[in-house]
C-alpha cells in the first residue's frame, strides 16, 4: 500500500515538472498581466521646468546721469560672483572710467587755459585802468598849473587872461570826457573779468560734478541681500565686460528671497488647460527633498519663440506659496501644475483600454473566463483613465490582450 501511494506521488509530480517545463517554452509575450479597477482621487497634471526668480527685488543701479556728460555706454570692469550675499555697504563692483578720466582731463586742461586767460585779463584792465586814472590826474594837474597862471596875469593884457582861460575850459572839458571814458572802460573791464571768472567756476565746478561721478563709477550695495546677474534684452546674463547705459543701468539685483516664483514655459498644447489660480507643487533639481505648494498667478495670451527654435512657448508664473532658505533665483525647477481633480472615482491604467470602431473597451476577468466588456471614460493623464461606465471597483482587468478573445464580441453598455 504504501510503494503503491510512493508511486503514485511520483507520478504527479513527474507530471507537475513535465507541465512547467512545457508551460515556461512558451513565449514570454504570452504572460497576461492584469490589475485590479481601484477607487481613488484622479489627478491630472501638467508638468513643465523652469527657473526661481524673486517677484521683488531692488536693482542697484550705474550713475544714472552719465549721459549729461556724454557717456553712454559704460563696460562692467569687476563684478563680485553671482550668489554673494552682501550688507549695506559692501563693494559690488566697479565700472570703466576710462572715458570719464579723460574727460577729467580735458576739463582740468580747459580750466588751465581759462585760469590763464583770467590772469591774462586781469593784469590787462589792471595797465588799462592805470593808464586812464594818470591820464586824469595829469589833466587834473594841467587845470591847477593854468589857474595858479591865470591869478599871476591879472596884470597881463586882457588877450592873454582870455587865452588862459579858455585853456582852462579846454582841459576842464577834456578831464570830464576821460573820467567818463574811464566809468565806461571800468565797467568793460568788470564785464569782461566777471566773463572769463564766470568760464573759470563753469569749468571748476564740471570738473567737481565729474570726480563725484567717477565715485559712483565704483558701486556699493543700498541694503542687505544676495547678488543676482541683471538680464540683457537676449536673455543672457550682464558680466564682466558688458556695458550699461541711461536707460538700462542695472548692473545687477538684490532680490526679495522671501517672495519667490517659478517662471516656466508651456508648449501650445498645455497652455490651454492653464489657467490662473490652479495649484501647483515646485520641486528644486539642486535639492530633490525639497517640494514647496505654489499657484499659478499669470498666463501669458500671446506666445514668443526662443532662440534656436520655432516652437510657440507661452510664459507662466507660479507663485511660491512658502519659501526655504536653501532656494536661490536661478535655480532649475520641475512644476507640477494640477488642471484637474475628482476624488472618489474608479481609475485603471491605460494601458487596460482597447478600442474597435469608436468603441472602448477592456479585457475583464470573471472567474475562469475573460469577457470583452465596453467602458465609458472620463478623463485621463498619462497614467490613469476615469471609469464612468462597464467596471465596478475591484474588478480584474487585463494590461494586454489575451490569447484567443481577437473575435469575441464585445459586451456593450445598456
Amino acid at each position: 500500500m504504501n510503494k503503491k501511494r510512493v508511486a503514485y506521488i511520483i507520478g504527479i509530480l513527474a507530471l507537475l515538472i513535465i507541465a512547467y517545463y512545457y508551460f515556461s517554452s512558451n513565449d514570454d509575450e504570452n504572460i497576461a498581466l492584469t490589475t485590479k479597477v481601484i477607487k481613488g482621487t484622479f489627478l491630472n497634471e501638467v508638468y513643465i521646468s523652469g527657473e526661481a526668480q524673486s517677484t521683488s527685488s531692488k536693482e542697484i543701479n550705474g550713475p544714472t546721469n552719465a549721459r549729461r556728460y556724454g557717456i553712454y555706454n559704460i563696460k562692467i570692469q569687476d563684478l563680485v560672483p553671482e550668489g554673494t550675499v552682501v550688507k549695506k555697504g559692501d563693494y559690488i563692483g566697479k565700472l570703466d572710467v576710462s572715458e570719464l578720466n579723460g574727460k577729467i582731463l580735458d576739463a582740468q586742461l580747459n580750466l588751465d587755459k581759462a585760469l590763464s586767460r583770467y590772469t591774462q585779463q586781469e593784469l590787462d584792465t589792471t595797465l588799462t585802468l592805470k593808464q586812464e586814472r594818470n591820464a586824469i590826474k595829469d589833466l587834473s594837474f594841467s587845470i591847477e598849473e593854468d589857474k595858479l597862471e591865470l591869478e599871476r596875469s591879472v596884470y597881463e593884457p586882457p588877450a592873454t587872461i582870455r587865452s588862459l582861460e579858455i585853456k582852462i575850459e579846454k582841459t576842464e572839458r577834456d578831464l570830464k570826457e576821460k573820467e567818463a571814458d574811464y566809468s565806461i572802460k571800468k565797467r568793460q573791464a568788470d564785464a569782461k573779468m566777471i566773463e572769463v571768472g564766470t568760464e573759470v567756476s563753469k569749468i571748476k565746478k564740471l570738473i567737481e560734478e565729474l570726480l563725484e561721478l567717477q565715485k559712483q563709477f565704483t558701486i556699493h550695495s543700498e541694503d542687505d541681500g544676495m547678488i543676482t546677474y541683471i538680464k540683457e534684452w537676449n536673455g543672457t546674463k550682464k558680466k564682466v565686460g558688458s556695458t550699461i547705459s541711461p536707460w538700462q543701468p542695472a548692473i545687477a539685483s538684490l532680490p526679495d528671497l522671501s517672495k519667490m516664483e517659478s517662471k516656466t514655459y508651456s508648449n501650445e498644447v498645455d497652455i490651454r488647460k492653464i489657467k490662473k489660480g490652479l495649484k501647483a507643487k515646485i520641486g528644486f533639481d539642486a535639492f530633490p527633498d525639497i517640494e514647496l505648494d505654489g499657484v499659478v498667478t499669470d498666463v501669458a495670451n500671446v506666445g514668443e519663440t526662443k532662440a534656436g527654435s520655432d516652437i510657440k512657448l507661452f510664459q507662466v508664473l507660479i507663485k511660491l506659496n512658502e519659501t526655504n532658505k536653501n532656494i536661490r533665483p536661478g535655480m532649475t525647477t520641475s512644476n507640477k501644475i494640477l488642471t484637474h481633480q475628482e476624488d472618489n472615482v474608479l481609475i485603471m491604467p491605460l494601458e487596460a483600454v482597447f478600442s474597435k470602431d469608436s468603441i472602448s473597451y477592456s479585457y475583464v476577468k470573471s472567474g475562469y473566463t475573460i469577457n470583452k466588456q465596453e467602458v465609458k471614460l472620463g478623463f485621463s493623464n498619462n497614467e490613469v483613465v476615469i471609469i464612468e461606465n462597464g467596471l465596478k471597483e475591484g474588478d480584474i482587468v487585463y494590461l494586454n490582450k489575451p490569447d484567443g478573445l481577437e473575435e469575441k464580441s464585445i459586451t456593450l453598455l445598456k
